[in-house]
């Protein structure tokens, strides 16, 4: 049976073969010495308190729907910085998520702080097409990649200075992520194929995980104290999005989210 990831890979295939004829990958590339220099994702992560936090720019998702209809995605990158965010994760996906390339290239002309592009990472051309619009980070899904791809493109986004973030939800998959070398490493806790989430996984992968890999719990978390229960457990960081997404002042939920009102 397929499943909602299997749509979404499927499109991005479409997708890339797309813009590879309106724009050849060398020429892609030729525009990279011209992007805003790369800023340290995981090195400010690192430096934060724990749990530093990635606030996510997320306008609709397949499970959720339209998640804020006044999105001006610039406006909240500065109220997710101004609260104290960390980094932000911009979400590109046009088909299933709104989401635009233009959207972190825009946001990254007026913050201090990373940006990732959160998209469905399978080929070169969208790592390049990230650091040409100024991202610092990219995702990679451990779901969506067979072993060759997922060390072709994190190699790749390190070659172009840039951070990268191996998420998981799969226990099996936890020796090939580390197989990379990462140090940065995102949990997902919803299932991508039946969108099932519990913040209780982040806790049975971490387990596995040696001390030197920072952690990134994504998904399920909207409460000050799921952030006091992941930060007992000495979790890294955070990425949260439509729990923040979903509230009047964007600011504010920041605030009370992480606790410092």
């Amino acid at each position: 049976m397929s499943t909602i990831l299997d749509e979404i890979l499927s499109q991005k295939h479409l997708e890339i073969a797309a813009a590879r004829d309106r724009v050849p990958f060398e020429s892609l590339e030729a525009r990279i010495p011209s992007a805003p220099p790369v800023r340290k994702f995981l090195a400010a992560l690192q430096s934060a308190e724990r749990p530093g936090l990635i606030a996510e720019v997320k306008k609709a998702s397949p499970s959720a729907g339209l998640i804020r209809p006044d999105f001006d995605p610039v406006a909240i990158a500065r109220q997710y910085e101004v609260a104290g965010a960390t980094c932000l994760s911009v979400l590109t996906d046009e088909h299933f998520f709104q989401g635009h390339l233009d959207y972190l290239r825009d946001i990254r002309q007026v913050v201090r702080i990373p940006v990732m592009r959160k998209e469905f990472m399978i080929d070169r051309y969208q790592i390049a097409e990230a650091r040409v619009a100024g991202a610092d980070c990219v995702l990679l899904i451990a779901e969506c990649l067979n072993d060759v791809q997922l060390h072709d493109l994190y190699g790749y986004a390190q070659s172009l200075g840039m951070d990268a973030l191996i998420e998981l939800y799969d226990l099996e998959n936890i020796p090939r992520v580390l197989a990379t070398g990462t140090k940065l490493l995102g949990i997902n806790n919803r299932d991508l194929r039946t969108f099932v989430t519990s913040l209780e996984h982040t806790f049975r992968v971490q387990q596995q995980i040696p001390d030197d890999v920072l952690l990134v719990s994504e998904s399920g978390i909207s409460t000050n104290a799921h952030i006091q229960r992941l930060r007992s457990e000495g979790v890294g960081a955070v990425l949260v999005g439509e729990s923040l997404m979903r509230q009047p002042n964007i600011g504010n939920a920041v605030r009370e989210l992480m606790g410092t009102t």
